[in-house]
């Protein structure tokens, strides 16, 4: 993986993440204005919305004593296949190893901005799309800690684990899990971390990404690799056949029949799609009411 140094803002390749260096990362939706592995290399773009996520993070991990950073736009070269399909297999544990996570939720204004003032932001904070991406599910449930940033990058409040307690932190924010649980149906006990992601079932994991979107169809199903721990090739253009494929993987490795739990979302099926029905969901939508399964 390649990180950013939050004083010199220059890249650095890290080949030991375990050994590595403590960094913070950050979590956000990608806008028009992002910048690119090679744009930011060739050190030509130095304004924007995405130049200024590198120093809004850089910034808020130098007030954490941290060195290093990682954001996905940058940190990766996505015109190489090879490094890109190794990223989205690591990614999930790349957040897990994070110190903090640092979500950016643009759509949500600080609370000087209304009128009802903190109420206010937290009501925009609940309905930020943040809530609504595929990606940003495990960026939610992987990190020890997630701290939330509206428009100006002030703090709103922060997702802590029982892990994440022990941590030095210069920053101080209210922990917002209830809040959080109540936007996403993802349990208390699994966001604190007192329970692990795997020790739910395949369908209440598959429950917690019905209501999300990705842009390109295989990435519903890339985007929940690490809440499964599976690792399987990128074939963009093969469009839902890649969550069919997931699930096959997960049939392969688990013995949980919740997987089969699922409301098929048509009553008719066309002889060219049993292939991908058969006995398994077309998308995680159809597991939106099985947030209520528990262990495997």
């Amino acid at each position: 993986m390649r990180l950013i140094n939050t004083t010199t803002l220059e890249l650095q390749e890290v080949f030991d993440e375990i050994n590595g260096p403590p960094y913070a990362i950050l979590s956000h939706r990608w806008g028009e204005e992002e910048l690119s592995f090679e744009e930011y290399g060739s050190g030509v773009v130095r304004d924007g919305l995405g130049y200024h996520k590198v120093l809004g993070t850089c910034a808020l991990a130098r007030h954490r004593g941290l060195e290093w950073i990682w954001i996905d736009t940058v940190c990766i070269d996505k015109r190489s296949s090879a490094e890109l399909s190794e990223a989205i297999n690591s990614m999930f544990r790349w957040y897990q190893r994070a110190e903090v996570c640092y979500a950016y939720l643009s759509d949500v204004r600080p609370s000087a901005c209304h009128e009802s003032g903190p109420s206010g932001m937290m009501r925009e904070f609940q309905e930020s799309a943040w809530f609504t991406r595929g990606w940003t599910l495990q960026e939610l449930i992987a990190p020890p800690e997630v701290t939330f940033l509206c428009e100006d990058w002030t703090v709103i409040g922060s997702k802590r684990s029982l892990r994440a307690q022990n941590f030095r932190s210069a920053l101080s924010s209210p922990v917002i899990n209830g809040d959080i649980r109540r936007i996403t149906g993802i349990p208390m006990d699994v966001l604190d971390d007192s329970v692990k992601v795997y020790q739910a079932s395949v369908a209440q994991r598959m429950s917690w990404a019905a209501n999300r979107s990705t842009t390109r169809p295989e990435d519903i199903a890339y985007c929940m690799l690490g809440l499964f721990d599976i690792n399987m090739p990128l074939l963009y253009g093969e469009g839902r056949r890649a969550f069919e494929r997931l699930q096959t993987k997960i049939n392969s490795r688990f013995e949980d029949e919740s997987i089969f739990a699922f409301t098929p979302m048509h009553d008719f099926v066309a002889p060219w799609q049993m292939n991908l029905y058969g006995m398994l969901a077309v998308s995680p939508a159809e597991f939106a009411g099985c947030g209520a399964h528990q262990e495997a």
